[in-house]
């Protein structure tokens, strides 16, 4: 976290921050800006006003037990939002215009033509429409694909192409017509295992995909059965149960499974120290924070 530190220090020159090594006396501290705080740590704070974290997910944070009940503010950004939409963009042409052929055709030297699908053929499916959701449905409009989104309640505002599904009754209908499936919902307890053998067989045989959401969504030992036998034909994995993944894990050496480091999306440093700032002054003056969530929903 002492990447954070310059940040602060322009944007947030008041506040007295201090790392996780060298915490002082806790009953200083009224603000929590972390990913994955030990266990109990938060609730030995007395003063503590907000919980900040420097994701759009909380779920490294109500994963405490002990939680105090104190405001968590979640981060949205319009870099980190255009970020996750460029690695989706990048995740669905990389299969769907076969880039990973073309890859390993010029590391032989050999002039392959894969198969030239349109855009508009295609049909991409993104599981979760909150702000980074919605980013990603739109950018991938703008290029042609058809698209469609399903969320746990209803949604509005979106362009009439975008078709919309919600809640447990429509979620079969979705899956139906994703010939790429992107997972980008919060993690709770309710989306925890989702994306199992129920899920992959109920997408078109073949399909793709592309999860951006948690590793925890994923049941592997489905995911892998689901690769191997062809009913998916590729999965792009951005988020893992253990991070780093294990240098032994399967998915390194699976063939139709392209691994990348979590690196989907980045907060900026200066909009974490500019939130922060934000959130705090209106829990001070007692006013809600703009983006503070319910922790027992997760979102």
């Amino acid at each position: 976290m002492a990447y954070l530190l310059p940040a602060f220090a322009e944007l947030f020159p008041e506040a007295d921050v201090r790392l996780q090594a060298a915490l002082g006396d806790l009953q200083e501290i009224d603000a929590a800006v972390c990913w994955m705080p030990p266990r109990g740590l938060l609730a030995r704070m007395p003063e503590l006003k907000l919980i900040q974290s420097i994701a759009a997910g909380i779920d490294h944070i109500t994963a405490d037990p002990g939680l105090p009940a104190v405001p968590v503010c979640r981060m949205v950004d319009p870099d980190m939002a255009a970020g996750m939409a460029a690695y989706v963009c990048w995740a669905v042409t990389n299969r769907q215009r076969h880039m990973y052929g073309y890859v390993a055709s010029a590391a032989e030297r050999q002039w392959r033509e894969q198969p030239v699908e349109a855009p508009g053929a295609h049909r991409v499916g993104i599981a979760g429409l909150g702000a980074l959701g919605v980013r990603c449905a739109l950018a991938l409009r703008a290029i042609g694909y058809r698209v469609s989104g399903w969320s746990r309640g209803p949604k509005s505002g979106l362009p009439a192409d975008i078709a919309l599904f919600h809640g447990d009754a429509q979620r079969a209908a979705f899956l139906a017509g994703c010939d790429t499936l992107v997972c980008l919902l919060p993690y709770t307890p309710e989306t925890h295992g989702i994306l199992d053998a129920g899920c992959y067989d109920r997408l078109p045989r073949g399909a793709h995909l592309v999860n951006v959401g948690r590793g925890a969504h994923v049941v592997e030992a489905d995911l892998l059965r689901a690769l191997d036998s062809g009913q998916l034909g590729y999965a792009t994995l951005d988020t893992f149960t253990e991070e780093p993944l294990p240098a032994d894990h399967p998915y390194w050496t699976h063939p139709r499974i392209l691994v990348t480091p979590h690196i989907a999306s980045r907060t900026p440093a200066r909009a974490i120290a500019r939130q922060t700032r934000a959130n705090l002054a209106q829990i001070i003056l007692g006013n809600a924070a703009a983006v503070a969530v319910d922790p027992a929903k997760g979102y």
